[in-house]
């Protein structure tokens, strides 16, 4: 059997080992006598019972219990952990050699642990966020109660998991004052209490989006996320935008050109490597400003894109609101893998995907990419893989899946 690794898309990353020095030999060939449990038959089907086998062993791909270690028994040597049920593992120091297994299929363990994503909370504090949003709240204090809810405010759960970062916008007049007016808070990971007390504050006025897209923008060319974090702007707004020379447009033509202010710097954003999510709070009129953002933030054309238009998201009371947070951000994290070695797209069913070490079913709970590269995770297992910390996910296919 050959056992590929598996590496994020957006979600994951692979910890870095390769095939090639180091060999690993089964205990039940080569150890005298070898330990008791070997060689009892099982199933190497995917989803067949793994209890057929002692704590220790593995089914190999001969339907024989086999192991290469032992718990604390030193097989694996510097830079590897023995597994529950037998194999080698990469401690994640990288002090040991790259792994080959003695056997005509060489199997390569690799844990994968979730990409940490970088979200930049972008958030109008224009004065229409004091106007009424139901529920006895106003729109700011819904935005509050969304993100910083000690119970359930989307930072507050996600805090472990995202690196945040929030800047609130506005632009007071006269015209000759700061503009755009930012308030921020650095990205960090487990960055709650910050953000929450950033939140305690009023709205102030105005709406200078597309200068403080681009002053975000700037802020990620000079503090780059970590290698490998995607960064995201999440706009959240209560209205159309005006500009730093236009406070107040006075007519439609006026309006549209500062909307495309906005589209252009949802543009630049995307250009320099950064998505933008747009989320509109309120009911008010918008016309299609809401969708080009959308279509823009994603590299999109703005009108009539090739392939549809990207999902933006209205928020019209409280609940949609952080919903509609729950949604982009949960979002962000990707259910998608890439295999190491590319597999025969039609031995797929063939092989056996793990998440923490239970079985995933083919077809239920993950699907082969025609690429052959690449695993998707479905259902009810791309939420668990999502709410799991620290996932191991492990891929196997038979010798003759692989495509070398």
């Amino acid at each position: 059997m050959i056992r590929a690794s598996l590496v994020g898309l957006v979600g994951l990353v692979l910890l870095t080992t390769a095939c090639g020095k180091k060999t690993f030999e089964s205990l039940c060939a080569n150890q005298v006598p070898p330990p008791s449990a070997c060689n009892t038959p099982c199933d190497p089907a995917p989803g067949a019972p793994t209890n057929a086998c002692a704590a220790g062993f593995h089914c190999s791909a001969d339907g024989k219990c086999d192991t290469f270690c032992t718990q604390g028994g030193g097989q694996c040597g510097e830079g590897y952990n023995c597994t529950n049920d037998g194999f080698c593992v990469s401690d994640g120091s990288g002090s040991g050699d790259p792994i080959i297994d003695a056997a005509d299929c060489p199997a390569v363990h690799y844990t994968a642990k979730k990409v940490i994503p970088t979200v930049q909370l972008l958030l109008d504090q224009s004065g229409s966020m004091n106007d009424n949003y139901g529920g006895g709240l106003t729109r700011w204090q819904a935005l509050q109660k969304s993100l910083i809810d000690p119970t359930n405010g989307v930072v507050k759960k996600l805090a472990p998991q995202v690196v945040f970062g929030a800047t609130l916008y506005s632009g007071r007049d006269p015209a000759g004052s700061v503009c755009p007016e930012l308030t921020s808070k650095p990205r960090a990971i487990n960055n709650f209490q910050a953000i929450s007390d950033l939140l305690q504050t009023n709205p102030i006025v105005n709406t200078p989006t597309a200068a403080s897209i681009n002053a975000v923008v700037a802020d990620f060319a000079a503090n780059p996320p970590a290698t490998g974090s995607p960064p995201i702007i999440l706009l959240a707004t209560d209205g159309l935008p005006d500009t730093c020379t236009d406070k107040n447009p006075p007519n439609a033509t006026a309006q549209e050109a500062a909307n495309q202010t906005s589209v252009v710097a949802a543009q630049a954003a995307y250009a320099a490597g950064i998505k933008l999510f747009f989320l509109f709070i309120g009911n008010d009129a918008a016309g299609t400003h809401p969708q080009q953002m959308a279509n823009v933030g994603v590299g999109k054309a703005a009108i009539n894109p090739a392939g549809g238009n990207a999902p933006f998201y209205v928020a019209t009371d409280p609940a949609a609101l952080t919903a509609a947070f729950n949604t982009i951000i949960g979002n962000v994290v990707s259910c998608d893998l890439t295999l190491t070695g590319p597999v025969n797209q039609t031995d797929g069913p063939s092989g056996q995907v793990t998440l923490n070490g239970t079985n995933l079913v083919y077809n239920t709970d993950w699907t082969l990419d025609p690429d052959g590269l690449t695993i998707h995770v479905i259902g009810s297992a791309c939420t668990a893989l999502k709410a799991s910390a620290n996932p191991v996910v492990d891929a196997t296919f038979p010798c003759g899946a692989i495509i070398f």
